[in-house]
């Protein structure tokens, strides 16, 4: 993490997966390879099914309804439920965890992307993912020198959108200023609907065109990562 003093720079907020690395790609890798190693062929339809438990335990993390560790090992027990499998959960969830862990895959325009925003912005990352897990992307992107700090909610305390996982943030910034500050992430509920609550500016990455959730209203939305610059150029121009 750089210790440069950018104070004065517009702060730009950034999530981490499916913004700057392709987590979905590192997640069906992670999964094949740990199904197969407990004996489970990893089909397509129980990928599917497996991504759908997933998003719902994230969902329920993200209103506070379960812990990190419930959503963990959780996911796993349900799925194994379901299709009648008799896999040991536990173990399963850290063979995923540490295959995660090893290897990035960016998205488009993203190392572009940092190294453009690299000393014009205050730049931080804010994410809700596992703290073990994306310390090992991190590392193996290469990305950590871009980031002025990095907050992992495990380690904050909060998740995201919880308006005080945002004020652990701000609170370890120095001179922030909230006026001149955006977050930017592609989760409607949890980057967009946090950046709200804080009471900063939102921009909501959407490569897939995603139909907009009229509940949660970015300030802005980009469908690809080169149209930030010249959108943070606009706004803090």
């Amino acid at each position: 993490m750089t210790d440069t003093n950018y104070t004065g720079l517009p702060t730009v907020l950034i999530d981490l997966d499916n913004t700057i690395l392709n987590f979905d790609i590192a997640e069906r890798t992670a999964l094949s390879a740990a199904f197969s190693h407990y004996g489970l062929e990893p089909t397509d339809e129980i990928l599917s099914l497996y991504s759908s438990i997933n998003r719902r335990y994230w969902e329920m993390l993200e209103l506070g309804e379960i812990s990190r560790e419930a959503l963990l090992v959780g996911r796993f027990v349900e799925l194994f439920e379901r299709i009648g499998c008799s896999a040991p959960a536990i173990d399963v969830e850290s063979f995923y965890e540490n295959r995660l862990a090893s290897g990035h895959w960016f998205m488009p325009g993203a190392e572009e992307l940092l190294e453009a925003m690299n000393g014009k912005y205050r730049l931080f990352m804010c994410s809700n993912g596992n703290a073990r897990v994306q310390d090992g992307r991190i590392a193996s992107s290469g990305i950590g020198h871009y980031f002025e700090d990095i907050f992992i909610s495990e380690r904050i305390g909060f998740d995201k959108p919880d308006p005080r996982y945002f004020k652990a943030c701000f609170d370890r910034i120095p001179g922030f200023d909230r006026s001149r500050c955006i977050m930017v992430g592609d989760s409607l509920s949890s980057d967009i609907r946090g950046g709200i609550n804080a009471g900063v500016l939102t921009c909501w990455y959407n490569p897939a065109a995603l139909p907009r959730n009229t509940e949660i209203i970015p300030d802005y939305e980009i469908s690809s990562l080169d149209q930030l610059l010249l959108l943070l150029r606009k706004i803090f121009c």
